[in-house]
């Protein structure tokens, strides 16, 4: 095993700036998939739970999705919400019994609610609810994309850590072109994330800019 004295950040900046990184590449179609952005996770004055990477990044999310609506491309929302047994959380619900707990984000509690800064077409978009990290988990997620046609799927969201990583590996698992634009994704520390978008990088899926992604989709 290699060892390194190098923060988490800085492995992912070497990575991110070899120029000789390989790439899945962005197929015909894509699907904009924005994993639990919802207060439990939004709401940094509010709930212990919730992070932020890059403050823009519910404006970022809102402008994608107004370009995939604009070219008739699929958009998707996730959030998570537990019964009040929290037998639905299954084995993942069993850890902690905090007020903080992930099988306490209950049905019509705020934390289950979508950050009021998103801009939600509830007519056009896509709205999932998902009991376990991946998106692609027990939801019709799956069965929209083979009707879309798409072969590229885009996400946002958090953690990075979690339900990101978690969707990517089952994107890719699925055949699809997985793409993650960097400021578009956060987690709690630093050294989650930046860890996790070098693993991503180097085995699941195409970590790239905003800019990047914004110019493939106008296209």
């Amino acid at each position: 095993m290699q060892t390194t004295t190098k923060t988490a950040k800085e492995i992912y900046n070497d990575v991110k700036n070899n120029p000789a990184r390989k790439r899945f590449g962005f197929g015909n179609k894509a699907v904009l998939v924005n994993i639990d952005p919802q207060k439990a996770y939004t709401c940094t004055d509010e709930f212990a739970t919730a992070y932020e990477t890059d403050p823009r990044q519910m404006e970022y999310i809102n402008e994608m999705s107004k370009t995939f609506r604009a070219k008739g491309w699929p958009v998707v929302w996730t959030h998570v919400a537990y019964m009040e047994g929290a037998e639905d959380a299954g084995i993942w619900g069993t850890r902690t019994d905090t007020p903080d707990s992930l099988q306490n984000i209950k049905f019509d509690s705020r934390r289950s609610e979508f950050d009021d800064r998103l801009e939600i077409d509830y007519v056009k978009d896509v709205v999932y609810l998902k009991k376990m990290p991946s998106a692609f988990f027990e939801t019709q997620l799956q069965s929209l994309l083979v009707w879309h046609q798409v072969d590229t799927v885009i996400l946002t969201g958090g953690s990075t850590s979690g339900c990101i990583r978690a969707t990517a590996v089952d994107s890719l698992s699925r055949g699809y072109r997985t793409i993650v634009p960097e400021e578009c994704v956060a987690d709690k520390h630093e050294s989650y994330h930046y860890a996790n978008l070098t693993d991503l990088s180097l085995k699941y899926a195409d970590v790239l800019t905003l800019d990047e992604v914004n110019q493939w989709i106008a296209k």
